[in-house]
């Protein structure tokens, strides 16, 4: 027998110098291969929901329709300069709101610009293609990460496998669940990687300036989530130092002996450096993030507060619950993450062909952040401090991305042995037993993630293995596609059914459609800012001031101020959202407050439905009011919410305008005599039910204190007789106010239009972030400017310096002494000097960090100090016999 040829040495890998150029990298094909197969899934996803854009019925569940679509649709037409405001202001919503915060909560996302590349009546589909690249972005960030883990400069595993745990990870229950509803949060998903990549970075010391960047951009995209993938991060990199060696340069030989790789790098010395360069990179990014993300500080100083929420973990039955496929609730942390892909996690902790303290190492914190999600204190660590209304478990992502991470660590190395996979498959089939009992189980839960797990178990099975013959190479590629059918097709189906009961348990607005458009021309032909404000009305939704034009009421933001929401309350306003959702008020009497000229009424012409665009028509009604700043005799003026809707109004005015009988109760009938011929008004913010005068239609009121207060609403006119009898149908306990009847008369408040519009402002001209108003010749008192006052907003009469706004009732107030004939007001967002200065400094900071670093490669080029240049990011030749410290030699059983 001839002797065998002698092996042909292998190529040299990740290009390093002295081989062969690779055909084919990992790097870029990981990262690649995982977007890819992210966007498929997630597609396909949609399209067996049957959801807009590839199905007809509609995505905008709870706040995607109510926030996150009306703000996209006002930030389009705001980058193409289609608007009042500016970046500091906001003139549509809110009778006048700061804007900068919002853009820092809401649309500071790079993706977020991509929606000027759609139409204007195409919002919908800019907001699901912007989501849809956020989550591939997500995807190919966990991939890149993984295939960089390694322990000597080479990949950890083979690319195909990174980028099936980087689309497991974005295609979490946390993404279907929660992030694919709320976009902004999607940001945090892509960042946690990322700022793993930066972790990775700082403990190699290399990146010096792309570091901070990076971490700049995670926390001016959405700081909120940023700070939650930054706590993971910053785990991330403290088990990577206490299981990793550093990429460090060659220790020196010792005298006369061989060299030890990595000798010095485990050192406390060496862990402590990496320590104070994650700081320092941290540090250098959140202060270049600080012109964003202080002013969204500073406006949470100043919302409305919601009320305190004693955080309460769920039950271990349905935590375990989550980690299954088609699973959905907003009260319990998402954590699917795919049945294959949890049940090579699962591997780890039993998988001897990994070092024990990997092992451990990334056990351990999996574990931990489990528990954390349920012990109060780390509850409020996790959201920096402040318990959230609703979804409680808003960082479940960064669990999904160490279990990802664990499962890359077995499995990179090679398929688990026999054993390990026993082990997981029976820690499974415990984890399903015990979520037996929760109520988030579907239907469709135990069947995917069996027919997951069964297809998982045969991919690996098909594996390569030592000592099997050349005959059977094809096998492992059967295997593969049996582990990719497992994890998309589950993914897939998962995503599928969580829409569907997404669609069923929770609130909704429609597509939008022809009954918008016919809101949107209405409000386009009776605008006239500034001469006074276009109102278009409720629509489901809300925000429609954002979506369609004009200046309302109406504006859902977690920046409401909380003067805002209680001068509207005062006057009869209703509001969601535990008050940071104002909604319109169709009364003539704040019309008449705020300047309210047009106001257009819409209804639907067939029943709104999840599956159908609306149709609806639309009319615009024009109506004499003052202008938008009027001049009042000077009094104090503070706001009392407790008292009457109907005497704030008034007072606000500067007239009286309706007769407040006296009210008797008896039962679900309310009594009281008024003005024969006068509009009668019912005002009962917390009543849950339906108002009637005898003989009219009732109107619906939904009040559900905290969360919703219900607006004042008009019930008729009042019989020749002048007797009022209110007729109630209650749902539940029943809570009036006061005085809950008041009848308007609409001469008396006619009169009162023309007063103030008589000694009024005679021209009003407005900026983007700021007003002037010309005032008759002599006006004395107070002028008030029918904007809420805010913290920010400054004024001036005449030539006078500007100082702080006064306030009149809540709203903007100038006093006059008779000699000013001009007042003026500008807003500057709270926290924007500070957050200027605060990027400044770290912007020089990164310059002396730039320099310092580019001054040290240079030395290292010199070769005063060996080892990585920074700047080139290229590593040295790996050492001829170096092993991987991560893993542990395999028995082959020769």
């Amino acid at each position: 027998m001839p002797p065998a040829a002698p092996p042909v040495p292998a190529p040299a890998r990740d290009g390093v110098r002295g081989g062969p150029r690779p055909s084919r990298n990992p790097l870029l094909l990981a990262p690649a291969g995982a977007g890819a197969l992210t966007a498929a899934v997630f597609v396909l996803a949609t399209a067996l929901a049957r959801s807009h854009p590839l199905g007809p019925y509609t995505r905008n569940v709870v706040d995607l329709g109510q926030q996150y679509l009306p703000y996209h649709a006002y930030w389009r037409a705001f980058l193409l300069g289609d608007t009042h405001g500016d970046a500091f202001l906001n003139w549509n919503s809110g009778f006048g709101a700061g804007f900068l915060g919002d853009i820092g909560t809401y649309l500071s996302s790079p993706f977020s610009l991509l929606v000027v590349l759609f139409p204007a009546d195409r919002p919908e589909l800019a907001l699901y293609v912007i989501t849809a690249l956020k989550i591939t972005s997500a995807g190919a960030a966990m991939a890149a990460l993984l295939i960089r883990l390694r322990p000597a400069g080479r990949p950890g595993g083979p690319w195909p496998l990174a980028a099936l745990l980087g689309a497991a990870y974005a295609l979490s229950g946390w993404t279907f669940n929660h992030g694919a509803s709320v976009p902004m949060w999607l940001d945090g998903l892509i960042a946690f990687p990322l700022l793993c990549l930066v972790a990775e970075w700082a403990r190699a010391g290399r990146r010096p300036v792309l570091g901070p960047l990076v971490v700049a951009a995670a926390w001016t995209a959405n700081f909120y989530t940023a700070y939650m993938a930054t706590l993971g991060a910053a785990l991330f990199l403290a088990v990577r130092l206490l299981t990793a060696d550093p990429e460090t340069a060659p220790a020196p030989r010792t005298a006369g002996g061989p060299e030890t790789p990595g000798a010095s790098g485990t050192t406390a010395r060496r862990r402590l450096a990496a320590l104070l360069r994650a700081g320092w990179t941290v540090g250098l990014g959140i202060g270049l993030a600080a012109p964003l993300v202080l002013v969204v500080f500073s406006g949470t100083k100043y919302a409305d507060p919601t009320p305190e929420t004693v955080f309460a973990p769920a039950s271990w039955p349905e935590l375990l619950g989550r980690f299954l496929p088609a699973t959905a609730n907003v009260d319990t942390p998402a954590l699917f993450i795919g049945t294959p892909a949890l049940l090579l996690a699962l591997t780890l902790p039993f998988n001897r062909a990994v070092a024990p303290r990997v092992r451990l190492g990334w056990t351990a914190p999996a574990v931990l952040v489990t528990l954390s999600l349920q012990w109060g204190p780390t509850h409020l660590l996790w959201h920096a401090g402040a318990s959230p209304n609703g979804n409680p478990y808003r960082q479940a992502f960064v669990l999904c991305g160490l279990l990802l991470i664990a499962a890359w660590f077995s499995a990179a190395p090679g398929v688990p042995r026999p054993a390990a996979l026993l082990g997981a498959a029976a820690l499974l089939g415990a984890l399903a037993l015990a979520a037996r009992s929760s109520a988030d189980i579907d239907a469709w839960s135990y069947p995917a993630a069996a027919a997951a797990l069964l297809l998982a178990l045969a991919a690996c099975a098909l594996a390569p293995r030592a000592g099997r013959p050349a005959a059977s190479r094809a096998l492992p590629v059967a295997g593969a596609v049996l582990l990719l059918a497992a994890q998309a097709g589950e993914s897939a189906v998962s995503g599928m059914r969580t829409e569907w009961q997404q669609r069923a348990d929770v609130a909704w607005a429609p597509r939008i459609g022809a009954w918008q458009r016919a809101v949107a021309a209405e409000v386009a032909r009776a605008d006239a800012w500034p001469a006074y404000r276009t109102d278009p009305g409720p629509l489901p939704g809300g925000n429609e001031p954002l979506l369609l034009g004009g200046e309302g009421a109406d504006a859902y933001s977690s920046l409401t101020t909380e003067n805002t929401s209680r001068t509207l309350d005062s006057l009869g306003f209703g509001h969601y959202a535990k008050g940071r959702h104002p909604e319109t008020l169709d009364n003539p009497v704040t019309d008449a407050i705020f300047s309210i000229g047009a106001r257009i009424r819409s209804e639907a012409t067939e029943p709104v439905r999840q599956d159908a665009a609306p149709r609806g028509g639309a009319t615009a009604t024009l109506t004499p009011v003052p202008p938008l700043v009027t001049v009042h005799p000077a009094r104090n003026a503070t706001v009392d919410p407790a008292d009457s809707a109907f005497r704030n109004q008034e007072l606000l005015l500067g007239s009286s305008v309706y007769a407040l009988p006296a009210v008797r109760r008896t039962g679900t009938t309310l009594t009281a005599r008024c003005p024969a011929g006068s509009e009668v008004w019912f005002w009962a913010p917390e009543f849950k039910g339906t108002a009637a005068l005898a003989g009219a239609a009732p109107a619906d009121y939904d009040g559900r204190p905290p969360a919703v207060r219900a607006p004042m609403r008009a019930l008729g006119t009042v019989p020749p007789g002048g007797r009022v009898r209110v007729e109630l149908l209650p749902e539940g306990r029943t809570t009036l106010p006061r005085q809950s009847v008041g009848c308007l008369d609409r001469s008396r408040l006619a009169a009162a239009v023309t007063r103030l519009t008589a000694t009024g402002a005679t021209r009003v001209t407005t900026t983007g972030h700021g007003l002037t108003a010309e005032l008759p010749p002599g006006s004395t008192g107070t002028a008030v400017v029918a904007v809420p006052r805010a913290t920010g907003w400054r004024c001036a009469a005449g030539d006078a310096e500007p100082v702080s706004a006064r306030s009149h009732r809540g709203l903007l107030a100038v006093p006059l002494d008779g000699r000013a004939t001009r007042v003026s007001c500008s807003f500057r967002p709270p926290g924007v000097r500070l957050g200027a200065a605060a990027g400044g400094a770290a912007l020089f900071a990164l310059l002396a960090t730039a320099l310092l670093a580019r001054r040290r490669a240079r030395r290292t080029r010199s070769g005063s100090h060996p080892g990585r240049q920074e700047f080139t990011g290229r590593p040295h030749e790996a050492r001829p016999g170096a092993q991987d410290a991560d893993y542990a030699p395999r028995r082959t059983g020769a």
